[in-house]
């Protein structure tokens, strides 16, 4: 299994009337936790594109609230791939708050996809071999 975290801030303009991290950022928090994640590997997502012509559309997204987040606070977005990954990648988020209470859980289940041609493909090599020590 490889796990990540990142660390974001709740914004202001992410806040709805009751002061709560409205609940439609937590696709966004997911994401950044994905991009932050790869990064983490040694290459970005724009790489999958730009050097391996793939595209990873996303195929599902679960979320469970657990408890809100409010302007301002601290959160640790902790990312896991805990099954190695073949014709799709599935990132498992939890996001903590500041006191280290899981606040948030979600699964997003990503397809790799190749952009001449529009077909479902396998991982770039380059990412199951930078995975493979931690599924060893």
């Amino acid at each position: 299994m490889y796990s990540f975290k990142y660390q974001i801030r709740v914004r202001y303009a992410e806040t709805d009337q009751m002061g709560y991290s409205y609940y439609g950022n937590y696709a966004k928090y997911y994401e950044i936790g994905r991009v932050e994640t790869i990064r983490s590997l040694g290459f970005s997502y724009k790489d999958f594109e730009i050097v391996w012509g793939v595209m990873l559309p996303v195929v599902s997204m679960e979320a469970r609230y657990i408890k809100p987040a409010f302007y301002d606070d601290l959160l640790t977005i902790e990312t896991q791939i805990k099954e190695m990954p073949g014709k799709m990648v599935t990132f498992y988020c939890n996001i903590y708050n500041e006191k280290e209470e899981l606040i948030n859980k979600g699964v997003v289940k990503l397809f790799f996809v190749d952009m001449e041609t529009g077909k479902r493909v396998s991982a770039p090599k380059i990412l199951t071999d930078n995975l493979i020590p931690y599924f060893e």
